[in-house]
């Protein structure tokens, strides 16, 4: 995968008002899907939905105990997030090439 196709996945899983609120309340720490649910008021479908997409960005982990599935934020993940924003901060003096504008 590119540089770019991996700046694209990060920022798609979290191009989404739920992602981000999932996030959130990670960030606190892990916490299984029935709390996810009862503090975002999200149905079990729709958040496993978003679920996906932020595990198959690499943005949280997951883990099961009994029939319990417990999430949270993959710390690599965000420093790697972290890289991309850093990288996109370094801007350069305007290139001139001639016979351009």
């Amino acid at each position: 995968m590119t540089h770019s196709e991996r700046a694209v996945e990060l920022f798609h899983a979290l191009a989404d008002s739920t992602r981000l609120e999932i996030l959130d309340e990670l960030k606190a720490g892990e916490c299984c899907v029935c709390e996810l649910m009862d503090r975002l008021q999200a149905g079990q479908s729709r958040l496993s939905f978003h679920l996906r997409v932020l595990k198959e960005a690499g943005v949280i982990q997951d883990r099961r105990e009994g029939r319990w599935m417990y999430y949270a934020v993959n710390a690599d993940a965000l420093a790697e997030l972290g890289d991309l924003v850093d990288s996109l901060r370094q801007t350069k003096k305007a290139r001139r090439v001639a016979g351009c504008c």
